[in-house]
């Protein structure tokens, strides 16, 4: 295996992961605040094709990811109102909410089925991007990925060392005794969940205006439902989401790695690993779930009122 091929492999396994580690990023805020969302996939698919639509007419790929995150947003505060204001089960919700926006999208984006913009431009860095091996994957890389970097960064500092992660992770451990310490238990799970929605619109318009610049009916191919697995994959801890994200987009292109090896395997067959891996490791965490539940926030997924 030469550097060429190497530095290629690299490049595209970061490329594929930033939509699964900005969506992982958004649903571990959420997850921390004690609210287990599953319309991931609904509001990445709302956030490409509205993002698409909107850079499609007026040119702009800022204004298509400005229009992205508000997608996410906007249908992120109609799923805060069913499950936290109204205490809906949130399972049902969630998948609600993917069934509406796979529908909505899909309806939505009829007229603009395979039309085609320019993507989002890579911002190479002429010395660094000349390195073996890692400056192509490094220092040639779009916006967005450095943007889901300084994401990371940000939201592992979030807990780490601000007051307000504190509060959210009190709000998801123990939402009672939070509210009666003081914390405005309901107002941080709204902007929690707000922040997930932004994070999975961006998901959805890195998908369309930078990963491949088109709009396909269901382009995010199940990347929502791989970004919860990855949440829990990484224990709800920051620090592992990255390299499960990397990870993950690596087992996406492994058809493409061994086609390139000129392996007769059916290119049909070998496009499922992404989903065969995320089986795998769904099996592999059931088999120590007392663990697990150490990591896991306890009041995830339990609705909560204030007169509670």
């Amino acid at each position: 295996m030469d550097i060429e091929l190497i530095s290629n492999i690299l490049y595209l396994t970061i490329r594929t992961g930033t939509p699964l580690l900005l969506v992982a990023l958004g649903e571990l805020v959420v997850e921390k605040s004690g609210v287990l969302n599953l319309g991931q996939e609904g509001m990445m698919l709302m956030g490409a094709v509205l993002g698409f639509l909107t850079t499609f007419i007026t040119g702009s790929l800022f204004l298509g990811f400005v229009v992205a995150a508000g997608a996410g947003v906007f249908i992120s505060v109609v799923f805060a109102f069913v499950a936290v204001t109204l205490n809906a089960n949130q399972v049902a919700t969630g998948l609600a909410l993917t069934i509406f926006g796979t529908g909505l999208s899909a309806f939505i984006g009829s007229s603009y089925e395979g039309k085609i913009i320019e993507a989002l431009p890579t911002l190479s860095i002429n010395f660094a991007a000349t390195i073996p091996i890692i400056g192509k994957a490094l220092f040639a890389q779009d916006l967005m990925v450095y943007f889901s970097w300084f994401m990371f960064l940000a939201v592992y500092l979030f807990f780490r060392k601000g007051r307000a992660g504190l509060n959210v992770r009190a709000a998801g451990e123990n939402p009672t005794v939070g509210s009666h310490l003081g914390l405005p238990v309901l107002r941080i799970r709204y902007c929690s969940i707000m922040f997930g929605g932004a994070m999975a619109g961006l998901a959805g318009g890195y998908l369309s205006l930078a990963y491949t610049p088109m709009w396909t009916e269901n382009m995010t191919a199940g990347r929502g439902w791989i970004a919860l697995a990855l949440v829990v994959f990484a224990s709800w801890r920051v620090g592992r989401l990255m390299l499960g994200a990397y990870l993950f987009g690596f087992a996406s292109i492994m058809h493409l790695i061994i086609q390139g090896f000129g392996l007769s395997i059916s290119s049909n067959l070998l496009a499922t690993l992404p989903y065969v891996a995320t089986i795998v490791v769904l099996v592999f965490l059931s088999k120590n779930i007392e663990r697990l539940k150490q990591f896991e926030p306890m009041a995830l997924g339990k609705p909560w009122h204030k007169s509670h």
